[in-house]
């Protein structure tokens, strides 16, 4: 109940919508209570004296009532609408705002299915928890209470009835919502692992049909499918179980009531529109009282999904700025002292094990090593995607920790190993390297990208839609747009993850000639090919997290075991080249 109390905050101002629909519940509900005394007066003394001026005039009223409960119904439909869709709204801006402060290490605790399914299925089923739970909860125990109330005023000794069957359906609900509640848990599991499979399924569709995979996949697929259907279908076989229930007590308490109601009008202790009165009370207090249990098990779901949702909020990010954070970065000196890296402090290896290296401001490195040797994880310390273990990461001379995260990754551009572009034009796309940036920027940083190449092909230019996730692109199309994207920063520090894998080497030898006319920028570059780093200032070899070496092209050739097998694999030198090439 605290999550549902916490979540109740993200109301806001549909607070007061919430409030009204409240009220009118109650006002509908008070009308519809009058009706059976109405109705039991039209019996007992307009029918029994024949009295058709005060049958119509019970009839009008009883008309009024109906009209006037129709009217706060239709009032409360409209607050409570606005109410829950406006709830649901404020509680998925609140989740998607947290998920952005996540860091990286954030990001690994969480699926991304299983984040998709907390901001859709988990707050719709607490939106409907509002729009279709809510007028049962008010209405419910008003209805109950009343109804009671009333019945009790028309005939004591009927009234025990209630009494009797009230505490039974009591102790029914209990054991149904105790049997169903963790349920609900497993079936929203169950719903993020059939979106794991959608989303990696349709992610990847172009994989599944290049490996004609199509049939797995579609096994995969029915096997979560399963899974859920087999979850729900054994969650909701219990939770419908209160009604059979609710229904087989209430029209034992029917039989009941016009037995003994009989008995007494036999024995003229009771009229007969009175029994028919006390009837319609019956009939609405156990309906009040299957509300009040469907509320129950609409409550139970809801706090499934609420804890779910409150573990994303209550995620605290594992980076922030500190109080009085630096904002300037003074040049893209980079330095990494005695750093030890590990993604989970419960494992038991370092990913990076005691690196110390110095980047002077403008020296262009190159980084090479083997499939593992966590190339990429030295390089996202640098703008602090995430914190080391152990040591420290300096740019411009100061602990990456004192600068503001914003003014730390604005300073720091990066081109990811996935190529990610998003759905939307190319100038879009590019904009989010430089919102302000005019055309003449934009063209200038396509060009030192080799990207005004084939963008000039095309007949729209900057405005030409790329599809969702860049679709209609290459990949080496892609991989230029993203270095065009980077450069757009302006930044002081331009780290390239095998950013050009999917050109060609002319191509390639292009955007190397470009890059090196960036005097201020410390550009770092991780390739596989040996030609992207060849020229660079100087080249860092990494094994098994370690630094292995360090050293210009030349001074590795020489010395360095790993760098000669890297270099004689790729040129298909032999050993007499080799020795030459030593000398």
């Amino acid at each position: 109940m605290n999550d549902l109390k916490r979540l109740f905050r993200y109301l806001g101002s549909y607070r007061k919508d919430l409030i009204l629909g409240a009220l009118f519940i109650i006002v509908e509900t008070g009308f519809e209570l009058v009706i059976p005394v109405l109705m039991a007066d039209i019996i007992d003394i307009g029918v029994a004296n024949r009295d058709t001026a005060f049958i119509c005039l019970k009839g009008a009223e009883m008309g009024v009532c109906a009209v006037l409960s129709l009217i706060t119904g239709l009032l409360y439909a409209r607050y409570a609408a606005r109410a829950s869709y406006g709830f649901g709204a404020q509680i998925r801006e609140a989740q998607y705002e947290q998920v952005q402060k996540y860091s990286f290490a954030n990001l690994d605790r969480f699926e991304t299915s299983s984040l998709v399914t907390r901001m859709t299925t988990d707050v719709t089923v607490l939106q409907n928890s509002i729009n279709g739970g809510f007028r049962p909860m008010v209405r419910g125990p008003v209805m109950l209470v009343m109804g009671i109330g009333l019945s009790f005023m028309m005939n004591a000794k009927l009234s025990l009835v209630f009494f009797v069957s009230t505490p039974l359906l009591a102790v029914i609900l209990y054991l149904i919502v105790r049997k169903v509640a963790p349920m609900y848990g497993r079936l929203q599991k169950a719903v993020d692992h059939l979106n794991n499979v959608v989303q990696e399924g349709l992610t990847a569709i172009r994989a599944v049909k290049a490996f004609v995979r199509g049939e797995y996949e579609a096994e995969k697929f029915e096997s979560v499918n399963q899974e859920l259907m087999q979850a729900s279908q054994k969650t909701f076989q219990y939770a419908v179980l209160n009604q059979p229930a609710f229904q087989l007590i209430m029209y034992t308490a029917v039989v009941l009531i016009m037995w003994f109601g009989g008995n007494m009008i036999l024995q003229r202790n009771l009229q007969v529109g009175a029994l028919t009165g006390f009837l319609s009370y019956v009939m609405q207090v156990m309906n009040s009282l299957m509300m009040i249990s469907n509320v129950f098990l609409l409550m139970t779901r809801s706090l499934a999904s609420a804890k779910r949702i409150i573990e994303v909020l209550n995620e605290r990010p594992t980076l922030f700025s500190a109080a009085g954070a630096e904002t300037e970065i003074p040049d893209g000196s980079v330095d990494f002292e005695n750093v030890s890296f590990k993604y989970k402090k419960a494992a038991q290896e370092f990913a990076l094990s005691g690196v110390t290296l110095h980047i002077p401001a403008g020296q262009t490195v190159g980084i090479l090593g083997g499939t593992g040797s966590a190339k990429t994880t030295l390089v996202q310390l640098i703008p602090r995607l995430y914190d080391v273990s152990e040591g420290k990461v300096c740019v411009g001379g100061r602990d990456v920790r004192d600068y503001d995260l914003t003014a730390l990754r604005d300073a720091v551009g990066i081109v990811l190993q996935k190529n990610v572009l998003f759905s939307g034009t190319v100038r879009e796309n590019l904009l989010w390297g430089n919102r302000d940036a005019d055309d003449a920027a934009i063209w200038r940083a396509c060009r030192d990208a080799c990207a005004d190449e084939f963008l000039s092909r095309m007949p729209q230019g900057l405005e030409t839609d790329l599809g969702q996730g860049g679709v209609n692109v290459s990949g080496g199309q892609k991989q230029r747009l993203c270095i065009a994207r980077a450069l757009l920063k302006q930044p002081k520090i331009l780290i390239m993850d095998d950013s050009t894998s999917a050109v060609d080497t002319a191509t390639e030898a292009k955007i190397r000639s470009s890059l090196a006319r960036l005097k201020d920028v410390t550009k770092i570059i991780i390739a596989q090919r040996v030609t992207s780093v060849m020229d660079t200032d100087q080249i860092i070899i990494l094994d098994d997290g370690k630094v292995h070496a360090c050293g210009t092209h030349a001074e590795l050739l020489r010395s360095n075991s790993i760098y000669q097998e890297i270099y004689y694999s790729q040129m298909k030198g032999d050993g007499a080249d080799g020795a030459e090439a030593c000398r």
